[in-house]
């Protein structure tokens, strides 16, 4: 297996073969974001008031802790010691719900404390500060496919560019198959799965139907009372939007003005009614030559300012 370029957490990928023993110790962490799970909406002005009753983890951060424990004990009994960490990105107020789950197995909870409302990116690049190996050194991130905010699902995706690893998103099954490795199943169009094997490290994410979070027994959860939740702050001089009354919608495209000398003209050079349209095609390339094309594509249509790099 190739290590990707520029892979932060060092290290040689977990690879078991025949006859071989692996005893290095595997971290597999767990990301999820406490929420608003019943907003509110003031009919007014449209903005979400917020309720702390109504907040926790969605279902989907759920699973992602859920299969981040039913891994971990795989992968130990395979010969290679794991263990499980939350990295919660939310509020003092999480830190009753965040207790509770030192009782289901999890060994060690971090809660990163968020100042201020941050879009997807600026999240993902606060969590990656802390996945570093100088700080919970994570092998393997979990997360949840969707939050129960926003809903867009990219913080896996913008966590995996930002610790330059390989990734597996909107997952609907996981099975370890040996230590660090693991067989996973996404959802395509058309009632399709593709099933992948995914090698530590790794991000991946995993929809709510995945698991359900097992219950923990009264002595565990008396226990857990007197365990600690770590807390760690970031503030950064990143722009940040305190009140947003808008929906959250793609970014318009860039039209220059319709030139035409009677309404008519104008209308049609708007509409593009008398234009050629961009016929379909079917391409059977490689992932990079993929991507080049599909950004080659969203500039010819406008959606680019920049001419795709080379």
């Amino acid at each position: 297996m190739v290590v990707p370029r520029g892979w932060p957490w060092g290290g040689v990928p977990l690879l078991m073969t025949a006859g071989s023993a692996n005893t290095a110790s595997l971290n597999i962490v767990a990301c999820v974001k406490w929420a608003e799970l019943r907003p509110e909406i003031d009919p007014l002005h449209g903005s979400v008031g917020d309720q702390p009753r109504g907040s926790g983890l969605s279902s989907s951060d759920l699973a992602a802790i859920e299969s981040a424990l039913v891994i971990a004990e795989a992968w130990s009994q395979s010969g290679t010691e794991s263990s499980v960490t939350v990295l919660c990105a939310g509020p003092e107020a999480a830190d009753a719900a965040l207790q509770d789950l030192l009782a289901v197995g999890v060994e060690r909870v971090v809660r990163l404390e968020l100042k201020e409302q941050r879009s997807s990116a600026q999240v993902a690049e606060c969590l990656a500060a802390v996945l570093t190996p100088e700080h919970l050194d994570a092998q393997l991130v979990i997360c949840g496919d969707v939050s129960a905010d926003r809903g867009s699902g990219s913080v896996p995706a913008f966590l995996a560019h930002q610790l330059g690893a390989v990734q597996a998103l909107g997952l609907i099954g996981l099975e370890p198959t040996g230590s660090g490795r693991l067989t996973a199943t996404r959802r395509l169009d058309g009632g399709r799965r593709e099933r992948l094997l995914v090698t530590a490290p790794a991000v991946i994410s995993v929809e709510g139907s995945v698991a359900d979070l097992r219950r923990a027994s009264l002595a565990a959860t008396l226990a857990a009372k007197s365990k600690k939740i770590e807390v760690r702050v970031l503030r950064t001089d990143s722009p940040v939007e305190v009140h947003r009354l808008r929906p959250w919608r793609p970014r318009p495209r860039v039209l220059a003005p319709p030139l035409g000398d009677d309404a008519l003209s104008r209308i049609l050079a708007l509409t593009g009614a008398q234009a050629s349209s961009t016929s379909s095609r079917t391409l059977v390339l490689d992932p990079e030559q993929a991507a080049e094309a599909v950004l080659e594509q969203l500039a010819a249509w406008g959606y680019l300012s920049d001419a795709p790099p080379t």
